[in-house]
């Protein structure tokens, strides 16, 4: 599908991290279309993200719970959008761990809402966005190993069996109903707006705090880095130009270990690594993901342009430039939460 400007584009979850760097993204690159941004605005979701947005005559944001199939179809009717770009995802394995069902809720009826209701109100394209956690993991002997389009679904939590079931409803709407679709994986993003739970802004947070830095089991843990940016464009290449009915993998080709991660954050910011303690390994960690991205580039010419060592000194800038949008988040909810979940792994280490 090769659309044209004055589009009208339903983007869920846009109050999240990366949903709202894709709607920067769109206003910025896009500024004939009109955005409609849907978020329940739960713990992840900060509306003062949106802050700068909220000043575009092209953006409009309603709180909704996708869901929630009246409230879903009252804005479908009422907006009559082109394309749906699905952002919203309940999405730390942690939290999947001690609460599946909020996750079901989420990830599987909430897609299958928003594919009933593009099915009864017509749209140009559906796009789901989901994540290379679908795959399982790697092992950490062999590089040469890659994720690609055609690696088997093999899920390790209740989080990626989430994401991997509402992957193939979309290939199945697809397939039954005709409805033109696209997905895209992605490795690991990282960058502004990062919810403070996650382990690159976790750990600027803690360090510029001078607290200690929990890291799971001993830190071997390996994952792939997308700068979200480049990821925001991928995915609105995929939606405009992409297959009907294809999966593209987007990923970084920035392998680190978790622990090479944290030591390069503390190096940057100048704070000792004695600031890092081992705690309890989560069950059923995934010990690598890589991602091959051949397919979009051969078919769209999409690179990832950020490398690691830039991008992670941009991303703690930014967090050095806005510490009252995270601290905000640290002294609400989350502080509770990470109290309950990383203390509770220290002690069992410690008593082990």
């Amino acid at each position: 599908m090769d659309v044209k400007n004055g589009l009208t584009i339903i983007v869920t979850g846009g109050a999240g991290f990366i949903g709202s760097n894709f709607i920067y993204l769109e206003l910025a690159e896009h500024p004939d279309d009109r955005i409609i941004c849907l978020d329940k605005l739960t713990y992840a979701g900060n509306l003062l993200t949106l802050e700068e947005a909220l000043e575009n005559p092209n953006f409009h944001f309603s709180k909704v719970d996708i869901a929630d199939r009246d409230a879903v179809y009252r804005v479908f009717e009422e907006e009559e959008p082109d394309i749906v770009v699905n952002f919203a995802a309940e999405s730390h394995v942690d939290r999947s761990i001690e609460d599946p069902g909020l996750f079901l809720r989420a990830n599987v009826i909430g897609t299958g809402v928003l594919m009933d209701a593009c099915c009864q109100y017509g749209i140009k394209r559906y796009h789901q966005v989901s994540t290379d956690e679908v795959y399982g993991d790697l092992p950490l002997d062999q590089p040469d190993m890659f994720f690609t389009e055609e690696t088997p679904l093999h899920a390790s939590s209740p989080y990626s069996a989430s994401k991997a079931s509402a992957d193939l409803l979309v290939s199945a709407y697809h397939r039954t109903y005709g409805l033109p679709v696209s997905i895209s994986r992605c490795s690991n993003n990282y960058g502004p707006y990062h919810f403070p739970e996650k382990l690159i802004p976790l750990m600027i947070s803690r360090a510029l705090g001078n607290q200690p830095m929990p890291v799971y089991g001993n830190g071997a843990n390996i994952r792939d880095w997308l700068y979200v940016k480049d990821h925001c464009r991928a995915v609105d290449l995929i939606m405009r130009k992409g297959r009907e009915g294809e999966v593209y993998n987007i990923g970084g080709h920035n392998e680190r270990s978790n622990l090479e991660v944290v030591k390069t954050i503390l190096h940057e910011l100048g704070k000792p690594e004695s600031l890092i303690t081992y705690v309890e390994d989560r069950p059923g960690h995934d010990r690598r993901y890589a991602i091959n991205p051949t397919k979009i580039y051969d078919e769209l010419g999409w690179l990832p342009e950020m490398k690691f060592e830039e991008g992670i000194r941009r991303t703690i800038n930014w967090y050095l430039e806005h510490r009252k949008w995270w601290e905000d988040i640290l002294s609400g909810e989350y502080t509770s939460y990470f109290e309950k979940s990383y203390r509770r792994r220290l002690k069992k280490r410690l008593v082990g």
